[in-house]
Protein backbone atom coordinates (compact mmCIF):
# COMPACT_ATOMS: atom_id res chain seq x y z
CA UNK A 1 0.00 0.00 0.00
CA UNK A 2 2.56 2.49 0.44
CA UNK A 3 2.58 2.61 -3.49
CA UNK A 4 -0.93 4.51 -3.08
CA UNK A 5 -1.57 7.98 -1.99
CA UNK A 6 -4.34 10.22 -0.91
CA UNK A 7 -3.10 13.78 -1.33
CA UNK A 8 -7.29 14.66 -0.70
CA UNK A 9 -8.64 16.59 2.04
CA UNK A 10 -10.48 14.61 4.93
CA UNK A 11 -13.80 13.93 3.91
CA UNK A 12 -16.65 12.88 6.52
CA UNK A 13 -17.15 9.24 5.48
CA UNK A 14 -14.17 8.67 3.47
CA UNK A 15 -12.73 5.77 5.22
CA UNK A 16 -16.05 3.85 3.88
CA UNK A 17 -15.26 5.03 0.87
CA UNK A 18 -11.51 4.30 0.45
CA UNK A 19 -11.31 1.47 2.39
CA UNK A 20 -7.73 -0.65 2.65
CA UNK A 21 -9.29 -3.22 -0.44
CA UNK A 22 -10.92 -0.37 -2.16
CA UNK A 23 -7.61 1.62 -2.82
CA UNK A 24 -6.08 -1.79 -3.38
CA UNK A 25 -8.63 -2.71 -6.45
CA UNK A 26 -8.19 0.68 -7.61
CA UNK A 27 -3.96 0.56 -7.38
CA UNK A 28 -4.48 -2.65 -9.70
CA UNK A 29 -6.52 -1.29 -12.06
CA UNK A 30 -3.95 1.27 -12.73
CA UNK A 31 -0.91 -0.62 -12.56
CA UNK A 32 -2.17 -2.58 -15.14
CA UNK A 33 -4.52 -0.01 -17.79
CA UNK A 34 -3.01 3.34 -16.76
CA UNK A 35 -0.15 3.10 -19.33
CA UNK A 36 -2.10 1.47 -22.37
CA UNK A 37 -4.48 4.68 -21.21
CA UNK A 38 -1.59 7.37 -20.97
CA UNK A 39 -0.91 5.87 -24.85
CA UNK A 40 -4.20 6.04 -26.45
CA UNK A 41 -4.67 9.50 -25.12
CA UNK A 42 -1.10 10.62 -27.15
CA UNK A 43 -2.74 8.57 -30.10
CA UNK A 44 -5.72 11.52 -30.15
CA UNK A 45 -5.79 13.62 -32.88
CA UNK A 46 -4.19 11.45 -35.27
CA UNK A 47 -6.32 11.78 -38.16
CA UNK A 48 -5.23 15.40 -38.74
CA UNK A 49 -8.56 16.42 -39.73
CA UNK A 50 -8.85 13.91 -42.64
CA UNK A 51 -12.17 11.77 -41.55
CA UNK A 52 -13.49 8.99 -43.05
CA UNK A 53 -14.61 5.23 -42.30
CA UNK A 54 -11.56 2.87 -40.97
CA UNK A 55 -10.16 0.75 -43.93
CA UNK A 56 -8.63 -1.58 -40.75
CA UNK A 57 -11.83 -2.19 -39.71
CA UNK A 58 -14.26 -3.03 -42.67
CA UNK A 59 -14.24 -6.46 -41.57
CA UNK A 60 -16.25 -5.56 -38.19
CA UNK A 61 -18.59 -3.06 -39.98
CA UNK A 62 -19.56 -5.76 -42.81
CA UNK A 63 -19.54 -8.31 -40.45
CA UNK A 64 -23.04 -10.36 -39.34
CA UNK A 65 -22.80 -9.88 -35.20
CA UNK A 66 -24.93 -8.42 -32.91
CA UNK A 67 -24.40 -7.38 -28.94
CA UNK A 68 -25.68 -9.20 -26.23
CA UNK A 69 -29.30 -9.72 -24.96
CA UNK A 70 -30.11 -6.56 -23.41
CA UNK A 71 -30.82 -6.92 -19.63
CA UNK A 72 -34.60 -7.20 -18.74
CA UNK A 73 -34.77 -3.46 -16.69
CA UNK A 74 -33.23 -2.03 -19.72
CA UNK A 75 -35.31 -3.05 -21.94
CA UNK A 76 -37.59 0.25 -21.63
CA UNK A 77 -35.65 3.59 -21.52
CA UNK A 78 -38.13 6.01 -22.85
CA UNK A 79 -37.23 8.39 -20.41
CA UNK A 80 -33.86 8.67 -18.67
CA UNK A 81 -33.50 11.57 -16.25
CA UNK A 82 -29.19 13.25 -15.65
CA UNK A 83 -27.93 14.94 -12.40
CA UNK A 84 -24.89 15.03 -10.30
CA UNK A 85 -24.59 12.41 -7.53
CA UNK A 86 -25.24 15.07 -4.98
CA UNK A 87 -28.19 14.02 -2.58
CA UNK A 88 -31.33 15.44 -2.91
CA UNK A 89 -31.04 15.78 -6.93
CA UNK A 90 -30.77 12.13 -6.22
CA UNK A 91 -33.57 11.25 -4.41
CA UNK A 92 -35.48 13.54 -7.26
CA UNK A 93 -34.55 11.69 -9.95
CA UNK A 94 -34.72 8.26 -8.91
CA UNK A 95 -38.37 8.88 -7.82
CA UNK A 96 -39.16 10.78 -10.65
CA UNK A 97 -41.00 8.22 -12.85
CA UNK A 98 -38.02 8.27 -15.11
CA UNK A 99 -37.41 4.88 -16.15
CA UNK A 100 -33.58 5.40 -15.72
CA UNK A 101 -31.00 7.81 -13.73
CA UNK A 102 -27.92 8.53 -14.52
CA UNK A 103 -25.61 9.40 -11.69
CA UNK A 104 -23.05 11.87 -12.77
CA UNK A 105 -19.17 12.39 -12.11
CA UNK A 106 -18.83 14.00 -15.42
CA UNK A 107 -20.10 17.01 -17.18
CA UNK A 108 -22.85 18.06 -14.23
CA UNK A 109 -20.57 17.34 -11.30
CA UNK A 110 -17.51 19.53 -10.69
CA UNK A 111 -14.89 17.67 -9.50
CA UNK A 112 -13.63 18.70 -6.05
CA UNK A 113 -12.43 16.03 -3.82
CA UNK A 114 -15.47 16.59 -1.41
CA UNK A 115 -17.62 16.19 -4.53
CA UNK A 116 -16.30 12.88 -5.92
CA UNK A 117 -16.11 11.25 -1.75
CA UNK A 118 -19.75 12.26 -1.27
CA UNK A 119 -21.08 11.35 -4.12
CA UNK A 120 -19.43 7.83 -3.93
CA UNK A 121 -21.12 7.49 -0.53
CA UNK A 122 -24.57 8.85 -1.88
CA UNK A 123 -24.30 6.49 -4.18
CA UNK A 124 -23.24 3.63 -2.09
CA UNK A 125 -26.63 4.90 0.13
CA UNK A 126 -28.99 4.89 -3.52
CA UNK A 127 -27.82 1.37 -4.44
CA UNK A 128 -28.61 0.29 -0.63
CA UNK A 129 -32.30 2.28 -0.34
CA UNK A 130 -31.00 4.52 2.31
CA UNK A 131 -30.36 7.39 0.37
CA UNK A 132 -32.22 10.22 2.83
CA UNK A 133 -32.32 14.05 2.62
CA UNK A 134 -33.29 16.94 5.53
CA UNK A 135 -33.42 20.57 3.99
CA UNK A 136 -32.55 23.48 6.03
CA UNK A 137 -36.49 23.72 6.41
CA UNK A 138 -36.93 20.49 8.06
CA UNK A 139 -38.49 18.85 4.69
CA UNK A 140 -37.39 15.26 4.08
CA UNK A 141 -36.93 12.97 1.07
CA UNK A 142 -36.58 9.64 0.77
CA UNK A 143 -36.76 6.88 -1.98
CA UNK A 144 -40.25 5.63 -3.35
CA UNK A 145 -40.72 1.86 -3.80
CA UNK A 146 -40.26 2.05 -7.35
CA UNK A 147 -37.39 3.78 -8.74
CA UNK A 148 -35.76 4.25 -11.93
CA UNK A 149 -33.08 2.15 -12.76
CA UNK A 150 -29.63 3.71 -12.20
CA UNK A 151 -26.61 4.10 -14.33
CA UNK A 152 -23.31 5.77 -13.46
CA UNK A 153 -21.06 7.67 -15.39
CA UNK A 154 -17.55 8.08 -14.74
CA UNK A 155 -15.09 10.82 -15.85
CA UNK A 156 -13.97 10.33 -18.94
CA UNK A 157 -10.38 8.98 -20.04
CA UNK A 158 -9.07 12.55 -20.57
CA UNK A 159 -9.67 13.34 -17.08
CA UNK A 160 -7.14 12.11 -14.02
CA UNK A 161 -7.69 12.41 -10.35
CA UNK A 162 -5.20 14.71 -8.74
CA UNK A 163 -5.86 13.72 -5.09
CA UNK A 164 -4.83 9.82 -5.58
CA UNK A 165 -1.98 9.23 -6.67
CA UNK A 166 0.06 5.94 -7.78
CA UNK A 167 3.97 5.70 -7.47
CA UNK A 168 3.72 9.73 -7.32
CA UNK A 169 1.21 10.15 -10.27
CA UNK A 170 -2.49 11.30 -10.40
CA UNK A 171 -4.41 8.53 -11.15
CA UNK A 172 -7.28 8.12 -14.35
CA UNK A 173 -10.16 9.78 -13.29
CA UNK A 174 -12.38 7.25 -15.22
CA UNK A 175 -10.65 4.38 -13.12
CA UNK A 176 -11.15 5.79 -9.85
CA UNK A 177 -15.25 6.53 -10.37
CA UNK A 178 -15.57 3.24 -12.15
CA UNK A 179 -13.65 1.46 -9.67
CA UNK A 180 -14.89 3.17 -6.20
CA UNK A 181 -18.64 2.34 -7.88
CA UNK A 182 -18.10 -1.13 -9.07
CA UNK A 183 -15.97 -2.17 -6.41
CA UNK A 184 -18.53 -0.77 -3.77
CA UNK A 185 -21.89 -1.37 -5.26
CA UNK A 186 -21.87 -4.36 -8.11
CA UNK A 187 -22.54 -7.47 -5.90
CA UNK A 188 -25.50 -4.92 -3.72
CA UNK A 189 -26.79 -3.52 -6.89
CA UNK A 190 -27.30 -7.56 -8.30
CA UNK A 191 -28.80 -8.46 -5.14
CA UNK A 192 -32.09 -5.93 -5.76
CA UNK A 193 -32.26 -7.78 -9.09
CA UNK A 194 -30.49 -4.82 -11.16
CA UNK A 195 -27.00 -4.84 -12.43
CA UNK A 196 -23.57 -2.57 -12.72
CA UNK A 197 -24.91 -0.35 -15.90
CA UNK A 198 -22.45 2.77 -17.33
CA UNK A 199 -22.57 5.13 -19.51
CA UNK A 200 -19.51 6.03 -20.79
CA UNK A 201 -18.17 9.61 -21.95
CA UNK A 202 -15.72 10.80 -24.21
CA UNK A 203 -14.63 8.16 -26.34
CA UNK A 204 -12.55 9.11 -29.47
CA UNK A 205 -11.88 5.45 -30.96
CA UNK A 206 -12.63 2.00 -31.01
CA UNK A 207 -9.15 1.21 -28.93
CA UNK A 208 -10.47 3.25 -26.26
CA UNK A 209 -13.42 0.91 -26.29
CA UNK A 210 -11.86 -1.57 -25.97
CA UNK A 211 -9.90 -0.47 -22.88
CA UNK A 212 -12.86 0.09 -21.06
CA UNK A 213 -13.94 -3.37 -22.03
CA UNK A 214 -10.38 -4.67 -21.00
CA UNK A 215 -11.34 -2.76 -17.33
CA UNK A 216 -14.79 -4.85 -17.22
CA UNK A 217 -13.34 -7.91 -17.84
CA UNK A 218 -10.38 -7.87 -15.21
CA UNK A 219 -12.80 -6.32 -12.63
CA UNK A 220 -15.63 -8.68 -13.46
CA UNK A 221 -12.67 -11.36 -12.23
CA UNK A 222 -11.19 -9.61 -9.02
CA UNK A 223 -14.94 -9.60 -7.40
CA UNK A 224 -15.95 -13.37 -9.17
CA UNK A 225 -18.60 -12.14 -10.89
CA UNK A 226 -19.16 -13.50 -14.49
CA UNK A 227 -17.90 -11.80 -17.69
CA UNK A 228 -20.99 -9.88 -19.12
CA UNK A 229 -22.58 -8.76 -15.63
CA UNK A 230 -21.78 -5.01 -16.15
CA UNK A 231 -23.37 -3.29 -18.83
CA UNK A 232 -22.22 -0.14 -20.59
CA UNK A 233 -23.62 2.49 -22.85
CA UNK A 234 -21.61 5.08 -25.04
CA UNK A 235 -21.91 8.47 -25.43
CA UNK A 236 -21.16 9.58 -28.97
CA UNK A 237 -19.81 12.57 -28.66
CA UNK A 238 -17.15 13.08 -30.50
CA UNK A 239 -16.46 13.00 -34.33
CA UNK A 240 -13.66 10.62 -34.22
CA UNK A 241 -16.38 8.10 -32.26
CA UNK A 242 -18.74 8.70 -35.21
CA UNK A 243 -17.14 6.98 -37.77
CA UNK A 244 -16.26 4.23 -35.73
CA UNK A 245 -19.90 3.31 -34.22
CA UNK A 246 -19.81 -0.08 -35.26
CA UNK A 247 -16.19 -0.69 -34.14
CA UNK A 248 -17.14 0.67 -30.56
CA UNK A 249 -19.99 -2.02 -30.08
CA UNK A 250 -18.17 -4.17 -31.38
CA UNK A 251 -15.50 -3.94 -28.76
CA UNK A 252 -17.94 -3.56 -26.04
CA UNK A 253 -20.72 -6.15 -27.87
CA UNK A 254 -19.92 -9.10 -24.29
CA UNK A 255 -21.11 -5.60 -22.44
CA UNK A 256 -22.75 -3.27 -24.47
CA UNK A 257 -26.51 -1.99 -24.74
CA UNK A 258 -26.30 0.90 -26.51
CA UNK A 259 -25.15 4.44 -27.75
CA UNK A 260 -26.37 7.69 -27.28
CA UNK A 261 -26.01 10.73 -29.29
CA UNK A 262 -24.19 13.45 -26.94
CA UNK A 263 -25.55 16.95 -29.06
CA UNK A 264 -23.23 19.42 -27.03
CA UNK A 265 -20.24 17.73 -26.85
CA UNK A 266 -20.18 16.58 -30.12
CA UNK A 267 -20.46 19.86 -31.46
CA UNK A 268 -17.71 21.18 -29.42
CA UNK A 269 -15.53 17.88 -30.87
CA UNK A 270 -16.14 19.06 -34.55
CA UNK A 271 -14.86 22.45 -33.62
CA UNK A 272 -12.25 20.99 -31.80
CA UNK A 273 -11.46 18.04 -34.91
CA UNK A 274 -11.91 20.26 -37.74
CA UNK A 275 -10.43 23.74 -36.36
CA UNK A 276 -7.67 23.60 -38.95
CA UNK A 277 -9.77 23.72 -41.82
CA UNK A 278 -10.00 26.75 -44.03
CA UNK A 279 -13.33 29.14 -43.95
CA UNK A 280 -14.47 27.22 -40.60
CA UNK A 281 -17.18 28.89 -38.66
CA UNK A 282 -20.53 27.38 -36.97
CA UNK A 283 -23.63 29.41 -36.59
CA UNK A 284 -24.78 30.43 -33.27
CA UNK A 285 -25.71 28.17 -30.58
CA UNK A 286 -29.31 28.23 -30.79
CA UNK A 287 -29.59 27.25 -34.70
CA UNK A 288 -27.26 24.10 -34.25
CA UNK A 289 -30.35 22.00 -33.95
CA UNK A 290 -30.52 18.12 -34.58
CA UNK A 291 -32.26 19.14 -37.55
CA UNK A 292 -29.29 20.95 -39.44
CA UNK A 293 -28.02 18.57 -41.86
CA UNK A 294 -24.36 17.41 -40.50
CA UNK A 295 -26.19 16.53 -37.38
CA UNK A 296 -28.81 15.03 -39.09
CA UNK A 297 -26.55 12.46 -40.75
CA UNK A 298 -24.90 11.69 -37.34
CA UNK A 299 -27.99 10.99 -35.38
CA UNK A 300 -29.61 8.81 -38.49
CA UNK A 301 -26.42 6.92 -38.53
CA UNK A 302 -26.15 6.34 -35.18
CA UNK A 303 -29.89 5.10 -34.75
CA UNK A 304 -28.98 2.35 -38.19
CA UNK A 305 -26.09 1.25 -36.51
CA UNK A 306 -27.52 0.69 -33.10
CA UNK A 307 -30.36 -1.49 -34.88
CA UNK A 308 -28.75 -3.54 -36.61
CA UNK A 309 -26.30 -4.46 -33.78
CA UNK A 310 -29.20 -5.31 -31.54
CA UNK A 311 -28.45 -1.84 -29.20
CA UNK A 312 -30.91 0.67 -27.79
CA UNK A 313 -30.60 4.54 -29.70
CA UNK A 314 -30.75 7.04 -26.32
CA UNK A 315 -31.70 10.72 -28.01
CA UNK A 316 -30.18 14.04 -27.10
CA UNK A 317 -30.85 16.05 -24.11
CA UNK A 318 -33.69 18.37 -23.29
CA UNK A 319 -31.92 20.62 -20.96
CA UNK A 320 -35.22 23.04 -20.26
CA UNK A 321 -36.16 24.40 -16.79
CA UNK A 322 -39.62 25.39 -15.92
CA UNK A 323 -40.16 28.31 -14.61
CA UNK A 324 -42.11 29.13 -11.89
CA UNK A 325 -43.24 33.05 -12.82
CA UNK A 326 -43.14 32.90 -16.66
CA UNK A 327 -46.02 30.31 -18.07
CA UNK A 328 -45.41 31.58 -21.74
CA UNK A 329 -41.83 30.49 -21.26
CA UNK A 330 -42.90 27.32 -20.16
CA UNK A 331 -45.37 27.08 -23.14
CA UNK A 332 -43.16 27.34 -25.95
CA UNK A 333 -40.19 25.38 -24.42
CA UNK A 334 -42.74 22.28 -23.88
CA UNK A 335 -43.75 22.76 -26.96
CA UNK A 336 -40.19 22.31 -28.40
CA UNK A 337 -39.41 19.65 -26.08
CA UNK A 338 -42.46 17.92 -27.43
CA UNK A 339 -41.07 18.62 -31.08
CA UNK A 340 -38.02 17.24 -30.09
CA UNK A 341 -39.18 13.92 -28.76
CA UNK A 342 -41.47 13.27 -31.98
CA UNK A 343 -38.73 13.78 -34.45
CA UNK A 344 -36.27 11.37 -32.02
CA UNK A 345 -38.94 8.92 -31.93
CA UNK A 346 -39.59 9.25 -35.89
CA UNK A 347 -36.24 8.93 -36.76
CA UNK A 348 -35.88 5.69 -34.55
CA UNK A 349 -34.59 6.26 -31.37
CA UNK A 350 -35.70 3.93 -28.62
CA UNK A 351 -35.48 6.88 -25.48
CA UNK A 352 -34.31 10.47 -24.63
CA UNK A 353 -32.96 12.24 -22.13
CA UNK A 354 -34.46 14.77 -19.70
CA UNK A 355 -32.30 17.42 -17.38
CA UNK A 356 -35.38 18.04 -15.33
CA UNK A 357 -38.27 16.27 -13.15
CA UNK A 358 -40.67 18.44 -14.22
CA UNK A 359 -39.84 17.03 -18.06
CA UNK A 360 -40.20 13.77 -17.19
CA UNK A 361 -44.25 13.27 -17.91
CA UNK A 362 -44.32 15.06 -21.23
CA UNK A 363 -41.14 12.90 -22.69
CA UNK A 364 -42.90 9.49 -21.07
CA UNK A 365 -46.47 10.88 -22.72
CA UNK A 366 -44.89 11.28 -26.37
CA UNK A 367 -43.06 8.12 -25.94
CA UNK A 368 -45.78 5.98 -24.74
CA UNK A 369 -48.54 7.33 -27.26
CA UNK A 370 -46.32 6.96 -30.53
CA UNK A 371 -44.14 4.31 -29.73
CA UNK A 372 -46.23 1.79 -27.28
CA UNK A 373 -43.85 -0.60 -26.89
CA UNK A 374 -40.35 -0.68 -25.09
CA UNK A 375 -38.17 0.04 -27.87
CA UNK A 376 -37.97 -0.08 -31.50
CA UNK A 377 -34.62 -1.79 -32.13
CA UNK A 378 -36.47 -4.02 -35.09
CA UNK A 379 -36.40 -0.90 -36.94
CA UNK A 380 -33.30 -1.09 -39.23
CA UNK A 381 -33.58 1.75 -40.96
CA UNK A 382 -31.58 0.79 -44.10
CA UNK A 383 -32.82 3.25 -45.76
CA UNK A 384 -29.70 5.39 -44.17
CA UNK A 385 -26.85 5.86 -46.03
CA UNK A 386 -24.59 8.40 -44.61
CA UNK A 387 -21.31 9.36 -46.54
CA UNK A 388 -18.17 10.62 -44.83
CA UNK A 389 -18.43 14.62 -45.90
CA UNK A 390 -22.08 14.79 -44.58
CA UNK A 391 -20.35 14.46 -41.40
CA UNK A 392 -18.02 16.66 -41.88
CA UNK A 393 -20.20 19.39 -43.90
CA UNK A 394 -20.87 22.18 -40.82
CA UNK A 395 -22.87 24.33 -43.59
CA UNK A 396 -26.28 25.34 -41.70
CA UNK A 397 -28.43 26.92 -44.23
CA UNK A 398 -29.32 30.50 -43.31
CA UNK A 399 -27.13 30.72 -40.28
CA UNK A 400 -25.13 33.42 -39.01
CA UNK A 401 -23.40 34.69 -36.30
CA UNK A 402 -25.06 37.31 -33.91
CA UNK A 403 -23.99 39.75 -31.28
CA UNK A 404 -26.76 38.17 -29.52
CA UNK A 405 -25.67 34.87 -30.10
CA UNK A 406 -21.85 35.97 -29.08
CA UNK A 407 -23.07 37.41 -26.00
CA UNK A 408 -24.84 34.43 -24.72
CA UNK A 409 -21.87 32.19 -25.62
CA UNK A 410 -20.01 34.79 -23.03
CA UNK A 411 -22.75 35.06 -20.03
CA UNK A 412 -23.55 30.70 -19.98
CA UNK A 413 -19.34 30.41 -20.42
CA UNK A 414 -18.91 32.90 -17.14
CA UNK A 415 -21.74 31.44 -15.34
CA UNK A 416 -21.19 28.26 -15.47
CA UNK A 417 -17.31 28.25 -14.95
CA UNK A 418 -17.85 30.61 -12.06
CA UNK A 419 -20.12 27.95 -10.28
CA UNK A 420 -18.48 25.47 -11.51
CA UNK A 421 -15.21 26.61 -9.87
CA UNK A 422 -17.52 27.23 -6.73
CA UNK A 423 -18.28 23.24 -6.45
CA UNK A 424 -21.55 23.10 -8.41
CA UNK A 425 -21.47 21.31 -12.02
CA UNK A 426 -25.09 21.57 -12.73
CA UNK A 427 -26.34 24.69 -13.62
CA UNK A 428 -29.90 26.29 -14.43
CA UNK A 429 -29.16 29.60 -16.86
CA UNK A 430 -31.73 31.29 -18.66
CA UNK A 431 -33.99 28.65 -18.07
CA UNK A 432 -31.75 25.97 -19.42
CA UNK A 433 -30.34 23.20 -17.32
CA UNK A 434 -26.33 24.01 -18.14
CA UNK A 435 -22.91 21.63 -17.79
CA UNK A 436 -19.46 21.14 -19.00
CA UNK A 437 -20.70 20.17 -22.27
CA UNK A 438 -23.04 23.24 -23.26
CA UNK A 439 -19.77 25.52 -21.64
CA UNK A 440 -17.22 23.62 -23.98
CA UNK A 441 -19.26 24.47 -27.07
CA UNK A 442 -19.87 28.37 -26.10
CA UNK A 443 -16.19 28.58 -25.60
CA UNK A 444 -15.19 26.69 -28.30
CA UNK A 445 -17.29 28.98 -30.79
CA UNK A 446 -16.22 32.04 -29.12
CA UNK A 447 -12.64 30.80 -29.60
CA UNK A 448 -13.11 30.25 -33.58
CA UNK A 449 -14.82 33.23 -33.80
CA UNK A 450 -12.06 35.26 -32.43
CA UNK A 451 -9.39 33.22 -33.91
CA UNK A 452 -11.20 33.53 -37.37
CA UNK A 453 -12.24 37.25 -36.91
CA UNK A 454 -15.49 35.93 -38.12
CA UNK A 455 -18.14 38.70 -39.55
CA UNK A 456 -21.25 39.07 -37.37
CA UNK A 457 -24.52 39.42 -39.55
CA UNK A 458 -24.10 43.47 -39.08
CA UNK A 459 -20.96 43.17 -40.67
CA UNK A 460 -18.88 43.52 -37.48
CA UNK A 461 -15.72 41.18 -37.11
CA UNK A 462 -15.49 39.45 -33.59
CA UNK A 463 -11.92 40.13 -33.18
CA UNK A 464 -10.47 39.86 -29.89
CA UNK A 465 -10.99 43.85 -28.97
CA UNK A 466 -14.73 43.22 -29.51
CA UNK A 467 -14.90 39.97 -27.42
CA UNK A 468 -13.30 41.96 -24.91
CA UNK A 469 -15.98 45.21 -24.74
CA UNK A 470 -18.64 42.23 -25.12
CA UNK A 471 -17.15 40.09 -22.13
CA UNK A 472 -16.90 43.32 -19.61
CA UNK A 473 -20.24 44.25 -20.36
CA UNK A 474 -21.65 41.12 -19.54
CA UNK A 475 -19.31 40.49 -16.64
CA UNK A 476 -21.11 43.65 -15.39
CA UNK A 477 -24.54 42.12 -15.61
CA UNK A 478 -23.62 39.16 -13.06
CA UNK A 479 -22.68 38.96 -9.31
CA UNK A 480 -21.74 36.38 -7.48
CA UNK A 481 -18.16 34.67 -6.07
CA UNK A 482 -15.07 33.34 -8.57
CA UNK A 483 -16.41 35.61 -11.48
CA UNK A 484 -12.86 36.98 -11.31
CA UNK A 485 -11.17 33.49 -11.91
CA UNK A 486 -14.41 32.40 -14.26
CA UNK A 487 -13.25 35.74 -16.60
CA UNK A 488 -9.52 34.42 -16.22
CA UNK A 489 -9.80 30.87 -17.32
CA UNK A 490 -12.55 32.39 -20.53
CA UNK A 491 -9.62 34.77 -21.32
CA UNK A 492 -7.15 32.07 -21.56
CA UNK A 493 -9.21 29.64 -22.81
CA UNK A 494 -10.48 31.90 -25.90
CA UNK A 495 -7.24 34.13 -26.55
CA UNK A 496 -4.81 31.28 -26.48
CA UNK A 497 -3.59 30.68 -30.32
CA UNK A 498 -3.68 27.30 -29.52
CA UNK A 499 -6.80 25.79 -28.85
CA UNK A 500 -7.14 23.97 -25.56
CA UNK A 501 -8.89 20.49 -25.77
CA UNK A 502 -10.73 20.32 -22.52
CA UNK A 503 -11.46 23.66 -19.99
CA UNK A 504 -11.89 21.22 -17.60
CA UNK A 505 -7.99 20.13 -17.61
CA UNK A 506 -6.93 23.49 -16.64
CA UNK A 507 -10.02 24.51 -14.62
CA UNK A 508 -9.62 21.47 -12.50
CA UNK A 509 -6.38 22.64 -11.02
CA UNK A 510 -7.95 25.87 -9.54
CA UNK A 511 -10.21 23.15 -7.48
CA UNK A 512 -9.48 22.18 -3.95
Amino acid sequence: MASIELRGQQVPGIDKVLSKEALAFLESLERRFGPTRKKLLAARGRRSGDFKFLAETEGVRKGDWKVAPTPADLQKRHVEITGPVERKMMINALNSGADVFMADFEDALSPTWANIVIGHINLMDAVRRTLTFTSPEGKQYKLNDKIATLLVRPRGWHLHEKHILVQGEPISASLADFGLSFFHNARAILLRGTGPYFYLPKIESYLEARLWNDVFVAAQEALGLPRGTIRATVLIETLPAAFEMDEILYELRDHMSGLNAGRWDYLFSLIKELRGRKGLWLADRAQLTMTVPFMRAYSELLVATCHKRGAHAMGGMAPFIPSRKDPKINEVALAKTREDKLREIRDGFDGTWVAHPDLVPIAKEVFDKELGKPHQKERLREDVKVRAEQLTDLQVPGGKITEGGVRNNISVALQYLSSWLGGNGAVAIFNLMEDAATAEISRSQLWLWVQSKAKLDDGRALDRALYDKLRQEELGKLSGSHLSEAASVLDKLVGSSDYPLFLTLPAYELLD
